[in-house]
C-alpha cells in the first residue's frame, strides 16, 4: 500500500485493491454526532471500560440483533478492533504459550502474541476445510503449550463463514480442554446470505468476542471496537485497559452512539448490498481470468485467490502489477505461509467503476 500510495503521489492512477477500507464515508448520523460532542466539549478522558452509554447501546443490539442478554459490565469499548485484539492476547497468553488460528489467516493476531512472547500455532486450511478450523483439526494440532482457539468468522483474507454448528463444537471442545476460545465477529455485519449469523455468544459465556466500528460501521480511521468478556474477566480486562490504553477515543465514542440509529442502520445496510454486489461482479472475472476461487466468501469484502499457472510467485506478481499496471493486490505471504506464494488477496472496498478500471489493468498484467 505504501508504494501504491509513492506511484499515485507520482501522478500514477493506481487502482487500489489491496486495503481492507471501505469507500464509504462514515454514515452521516455519526459524523452529527461527533460535531455535537465537540461542541459540547466532551473531549476528556473516559472510564477505561467506555462510557456507560455507549456499552448500554451495545447491550441493547446484542439484544434485538441476536437476542441475546448481554450485561453491560462484560462489554468493554476499545481503540479498534485491534485493541480488543491485544487485550484478548494480553489476557489468555503468558510467555512460551499459543493459540490455534488458521494459516492463511489475519497476520496482526499473530504479531500481538509475539508482543508477549507468545506465538500463534498456525494451522494450514484450504478450501477442502472452508477456510476454518474444525474440530478435528482441533485435537490434531493441540500442543502442550496451546492455551486455546483464535476464531474468525467471516475471516480475513478469505470472507469464510464458520458453519454456526461447527463453531459450537469447537467451543465445546476447547472448553473440555480448559483452554480459551476468542472468536473475531469484525465482518459480523458484512454476511451476504439471508439468514442472520449467531454470535458465538449465544453458544458459551466462557468466549470472548471481538468486534469493531471500522467496517461494518464505516469508522476506520476513529478507531473504536468493543469486546465482550467473560464474567470472570471484567476486572482483570479492566486494569489492562487502564495500563496499556487509558481510554478510547472520547469524541469517536459519542459519536458511535448514534451508529445503531435507524438512519444509520439503513445507510449501513444500502452498503452491505452494494458490497454483494462487488462481491458477485469481482467473482465471476477473477474466474473468468482463470484465478482459482473453489468456494464463494461469504462475508467481508476480500476474495483470496490462486494465481493463474504460468505466472510468478505472489510477491514478485503483486510487484510486477503495480510497477507496470497500476494494480494494487496483496500478496497471500502476507497472512501466512500455507500455499502462499500461490494465492492473492483482491479487497472489493472500492466502488463497481473502480474495480472494473482494476479488472481491465489485471487483463493486460496476466497477457505479460
Amino acid at each position: 500500500m505504501a508504494r501504491a500510495n509513492e506511484l499515485q503521489a507520482l501522478g500514477h492512477p493506481v487502482v487500489h485493491m489491496e486495503v481492507g477500507e471501505p469507500d464509504f464515508p462514515t454514515p452521516s448520523a455519526i459524523m452529527e454526532g461527533a460535531r455535537v460532542a465537540l461542541d459540547e466539549g466532551r473531549t476528556k478522558y473516559t472510564p477505561a471500560e467506555g462510557i456507560g452509554q455507549l456499552r448500554e447501546k451495545l447491550a441493547t443490539y446484542y439484544q434485538t440483533q441476536y437476542g441475546l442478554d448481554v450485561p453491560t459490565s462484560r462489554i468493554f469499548i476499545t481503540s479498534g478492533g485491534s485493541g480488543a485484539l491485544l487485550l484478548a492476547t494480553a489476557l489468555t497468553l503468558n510467555a512460551g504459550e499459543g493459540l490455534l488460528m488458521t494459516d492463511p489467516g489475519y497476520p496482526c493476531n499473530r504479531h500481538f502474541m509475539k508482543s508477549f512472547g507468545a506465538d500463534g500455532h498456525l494451522v494450514p486450511v484450504s478450501a477442502g476445510d472452508g477456510y476454518q478450523l474444525s474440530p478435528e483439526l482441533v485435537e490434531r494440532y493441540w500442543q502442550e503449550t496451546t492455551r486455546g482457539v483464535l476464531l474468525a468468522s467471516p475471516a480475513n483474507p478469505t470472507g469464510a463463514v464458520m458453519n454456526p454448528l461447527t463453531l459450537a463444537q469447537i467451543i465445546e471442545l476447547v472448553e473440555v480442554k480448559k483452554g480459551h476460545v476468542i472468536v473475531d465477529e469484525i465482518y459480523h455485519g458484512l454476511y451476504y446470505a439471508d439468514q442472520r449469523l449467531p454470535s458465538a455468544l449465544s453458544m458459551s459465556d466462557q468466549v470472548i468476542v471481538v468486534n469493531s466500528f471500522s467496517k461494518y460501521f464505516g469508522m476506520t480511521g476513529w478507531r473504536l471496537g468493543w469486546m465482550v468478556v467473560p464474567e470472570n474477566a471484567i476486572s482483570l480486562v479492566e486494569k489492562l485497559a487502564q495500563n496499556l490504553f487509558i481510554c478510547p477515543s472520547s469524541v469517536a465514542q459519542y459519536a458511535a452512539l448514534n451508529a445503531f440509529s435507524v438512519e444509520a442502520r439503513m445507510e449501513m445496510e444500502s452498503n452491505r448490498e452494494e458490497f454483494r454486489e462487488r462481491r458477485d461482479f469481482m467473482l465471476g472475472e477473477l474466474r473468468e481470468l482463470g484465478f482459482g476461487v473453489p468456494i464463494v466468501p461469504e462475508g467481508a469484502f476480500y476474495i483470496y485467490a490462486k494465481i493463474p499457472p504460468g505466472l510468478e510467485e505472489s510477491e514478485k506478481f503483486c510487484a510486477r502489477l503495480l510497477e507496470h499496471h497500476n494494480v494494487a493486490i496483496t500478496p497471500g505471504t502476507d497472512f501466512g505461509f500455507n500455499k502462499a506464494d500461490e494465492h492473492v488477496r483482491f479487497s472489493y472496498a472500492q466502488n463497481l467503476q473502480v474495480l472494473s478500471s482494476g479488472i481491465e489493468n489485471l487483463k493486460s498484467g496476466l497477457m505479460r
